[in-house]
């Protein structure tokens, strides 16, 4: 069911709510969290959906607001809200608040009213993100804050920002697109022989933010130095394309040449075909959403990893890498 309110304000959405409540039986019980979705007018869709999607793991309360994204923006101060229960909301339940003119310049007013009382509030911003998360109108209210380096007009600028206004509770999906590439790694380093990794090689394009997230997270939890090697955009291929892992048995490979499946070469042992697949919003979105505390090692990488890229490793005090 779709209700649309033009003109209105958010204590009408709120009473809005509390009638379709009443007279449809769809209950905000059993809600286990409030997602804030930031975006431009217009945009709102894909990211709604991907929230549907996710809520069938995660049952919240949706709301997404939307403005211009132009602090020059001078029409008329209005708020239009859209409300999705039922079937047009997956296991959600979906408020649009379109705020235009000076009433988008208050965020944090716009959802205060439409809150789920007592439960954690994820932020989400799909396309550009602001200045500083945490920082932001919508991010001070907000446990757990997500970006999308990727999504920026320069990816790799948008991740040295990140490193710089970072806070516990940021996160970002270039990381959240690593998950299957670093369980992967971790599961051939598990595997016997047990030698010391001495060199690394990680291919990627030269504007994939999780290519660069990669090889700080490896040069940080190998402790030695990885060299990066990219590819022009221009060459058609995208994100992350492989990781060499040297020792002294020979060289362990993980390439990504064809989308979605990757294979696994180790000396001694036979060729795999592995499925990876590049990740899409709702998956990226639904693991997010699994954990509301600091990823605290999301952090160290993105203070300190991509730092400490193309630098020499640091030795430990034992003289191993």
């Amino acid at each position: 069911m779709i209700v649309d309110l033009p003109d209105t304000t958010t204590s009408k959405v709120t009473k809005a709510l509390v009638r379709i409540r009443e007279e449809g039986g769809a209950v905000a019980l059993g809600r286990v969290l409030t997602l804030i979705i930031s975006t431009r007018l217009g945009e709102e869709e894909e990211a709604i959906e991907a929230a549907n999607d996710a809520s069938r793991e995660h049952p919240m309360r949706v709301i997404v607001v939307s403005t211009s994204g132009n602090p020059d923006d001078h029409s008329d101060a209005r708020l239009d809200a859209q409300i999705r229960v039922g079937g047009d909301a997956g296991a959600s339940e979906v408020i649009i608040v379109r705020a235009y003119g000076d009433t988008a310049s208050d965020k944090e007013g716009l959802v205060t009213g439409l809150l789920l009382p007592d439960a954690p509030v994820v932020v989400w911003w799909p396309g550009d993100a602001p200045n500083s998360a945490s920082q932001s109108a919508l991010g001070r209210i907000a446990q757990r804050r997500i970006t999308d380096a990727a999504a920026a007009s320069n990816p790799l600028a948008a991740l040295d920002h990140l490193s710089e206004t970072y806070a516990p509770g940021d996160t970002d999906f270039a990381w959240t697109r690593l998950t299957l590439w670093r369980a992967q790694l971790a599961a051939v380093l598990d595997q016997p022989p047990y030698e010391q990794i001495t060199d690394i090689e990680v291919l990627g394009a030269a504007d994939s933010p999780s290519t660069a997230l990669l090889a700080a997270w490896l040069q940080l939890q190998l402790q030695v130095e990885v060299r990066l090697q990219v590819t022009s955009p221009s060459t058609g291929s995208s994100g992350i394309q492989g990781v060499r892992l040297y020792r002294a048995s020979g060289v362990v490979e993980l390439e990504r040449s064809i989308p979605n499946i990757a294979t696994l070469s180790q000396p001694g042992q036979p060729t795999h075909d592995i499925s990876l697949p590049r990740r899409n919003l709702r998956d990226c979105l639904a693991e997010e959403l699994r954990r509301l505390d600091p990823d605290s090692l999301f952090g160290e990488v993105i203070q300190n990893g991509l730092a400490q890229l193309n630098k020499p490793a640091r030795l430990q005090p034992n003289g191993s890498r």
